[in-house]
């Protein structure tokens, strides 16, 4: 069966961006007081929530995986987002520039996912979604110590690489769950 990952990305964005945009709406950019470090702390719980599901096959709060990856895209484009914007940029943005600025983050990590996959052959596709998540839980910890080195590194992608990587791969174990 063939596949086309670039349509697959786009309907799993699709659902993570409506969401994005509902709590806009509901909240406004309430999430521009976060600092980065903040960003990554709620990724890593969304990611740890994941690996805690994957091995003990019980949820006793009834959200299930999926919601979580989804919350780890979200979270990506908001982290991806407050390293762009300045301190003093408004905190309070226009739902309409939201969704620009989500949708630039977002065509410039699919454009990356896409230069990726053709040099990677899709093997994602062979991965087991378990170790997609931990590729996250991974990216996540490289990313606190570029934190904790104040933004520095000496041969390593920055963090905002990192939250494209994490993005991707949320995307990915989407796609693998049947999220479109």
């Amino acid at each position: 069966m063939a596949t086309n990952t670039a349509q697959e990305f786009d309907s799993v964005i699709a659902i993570c961006k409506s969401l994005f945009l509902k709590k806009t709406k509901d909240y406004g950019t309430a999430w521009r007081i976060l600092r980065s470090s903040s960003i990554t702390d709620q990724i890593f719980i969304k990611a740890q929530r994941i690996r805690t599901l994957e091995e003990k096959k019980v949820s006793k709060v009834g959200e299930d995986i999926s919601s979580e990856y989804i919350g780890i895209i979200n979270y990506c484009v908001i982290g991806m987002l407050q390293l762009e914007l300045k301190a003093d940029d408004p905190y309070e943005m226009e739902v309409g520039q939201v969704e620009a600025l989500f949708d630039e983050k977002v065509n410039l990590t699919k454009e990356l996912m896409l230069a990726k996959n053709h040099d990677y052959g899709e093997a994602w596709r062979d991965m087991r979604t378990s170790s997609l998540t931990d590729l996250i839980l991974m990216k996540i910890l490289r990313v606190k110590q570029i934190e904790d080195n104040s933004g520095k590194t000496l041969a390593s992608e920055g963090i905002d690489a990192n939250y494209q990587d994490m993005l991707n791969y949320a995307v990915f174990a989407l796609i693998k769950l049947k999220l479109k």
